[in-house]
């Protein structure tokens, strides 16, 4: 049962990276349909990650209530019905609406599933379950495309994606008696419902909230800016550069299949810590005037961007204790919405005014911290 479950889960998380590339990917066809200016889609993006953010730090109330299962069943639920509202939608206002129940959606499961995984499963999973959210971050904008290419419009697209996500949603409430693992209390019942005042005042939170933060904003940032840099500080060809801003995602999923094999043996704190390690050493390598370093140096920090994320996320039971897991958790997914809510937009203001030469330097601010702020938790968990 404890097999079918976890497969389930990896389902769910293909189905939750499905929504995230659909946006950049129809948007140019969107936009000219709906008559918006080009930077209308930052619009509906923020709507939908102020939704997460809203949902991450309502979900241990809500997961302590009515438990994993049907927290899960039901935001998947939500999304699919944003998406088919999108699918139907003709006017840009009717889009920010539909991206309300989108984020709420969104962010109650990621942070359902991810303390569920943390909590019952071991590290190589957490590392497999991103692997998969990957997967469905790169399959969604081949339906897109493929959509387009048969005139069947970007409506279309969103309308293939929801009738997924309604599928599995209907399979995960069949899945509803699968969730109570080895007892009553497996799913909710242990955990504390911690208020947020509280919840950042238990050691080592703010420096995880931080570490979280600037990971996301790092990634984000990294996959929003890199063809941008590398065009206009490098003179790369602009086919060069989107093939290598691919490969950095590329890079980040494949990594984390890869690092399922090691990470249980090597445990999480030396897997992030070498992760971080290796997205410093990318950075340098797309600091040096070599172009073929420069572009190498994207898949590099993709490669060490992998094994972060699940390892934070895996640690955190062992870390604030498995009653407090969950409401750090979600408070550990609205500092990340954050970061990639925010700092990727400022960069931009940066290139725009200044230089976007400057990207490296950006992100190397973001990884000092990370390091930092994680170097500094263990001696704090360890005082």
């Amino acid at each position: 049962m404890a097999s079918l479950l976890l497969a389930i889960i990896y389902l769910a998380f293909i189905s939750l990276g499905l929504p995230d590339s659909l946006l950049g990917s129809a948007w140019p066809v969107m936009q000219g349909e709906l008559g918006v200016p080009l930077s209308y889609a930052g619009i509906i993006s923020m709507i939908i990650s102020c939704g997460t953010i809203v949902s991450s730090l309502l979900s241990s109330k809500v997961i302590h209530k009515f438990g994993v299962g049907l927290v899960t069943a039901v935001s998947v639920g939500m999304t699919a019905c944003a998406l088919f509202g999108f699918s139907l939608s003709g006017q840009f206002f009717q889009l920010c609406l539909w991206a309300i129940p989108y984020g709420l959606g969104a962010g109650a499961v990621d942070a359902a599933l991810n303390n569920y995984v943390a909590v019952h499963y071991s590290s190589r999973h957490m590392s497999w379950l991103h692997g998969f959210w990957g997967v469905g971050v790169t399959i969604s904008p081949y339906i897109m495309s493929s959509c387009l290419s048969h005139q069947m419009g970007w409506q279309a697209g969103y309308r293939t994606v929801s009738i997924l996500q309604v599928v599995l949603t209907a399979v995960l409430f069949f899945s509803l008696p699968l969730w109570k693992r080895d007892s009553a209390q497996e799913d909710g019942e242990d955990f504390r419902d911690v208020p947020l005042s509280q919840a950042i005042r238990i050691p080592g939170a703010p420096q995880v909230l931080l570490a979280f933060l600037g990971f996301c904003a790092l990634e984000t940032t990294t996959g929003l800016w890199a063809s941008s840099y590398l065009v206009g500080a490098r003179g790369v060809t602009p086919e060069t550069a989107a093939q290598f801003t691919a490969l950095f995602y590329m890079g980040e999923t494949v990594g984390r299949f890869l690092n399922g094999f090691v990470s249980d043996k090597l445990g999480d704190r030396r897997m992030i810590r070498i992760g971080i390690l290796i997205m410093l050493a990318g950075i340098g390598m797309v600091l040096l005037p070599v172009e073929a370093v420069a572009l190498a140096g994207l898949v590099t920090i993709g490669l060490g961007a992998a094994p972060v994320y699940p390892c934070i996320i895996h640690s955190t039971p062992a870390n604030f204790g498995k009653e407090n897991s969950q409401a750090l958790v979600g408070i550990q997914m609205a500092s990340a919405y954050c970061g990639s809510t925010f700092m990727p937009p400022l960069f931009g203001l940066i290139a725009q005014y200044i230089h976007v030469g400057l990207y490296p330097f950006y992100l190397l601010i973001f990884a000092v911290l990370m390091l930092v702020m994680t170097e500094w938790l263990n001696r704090t968990l360890a005082s």
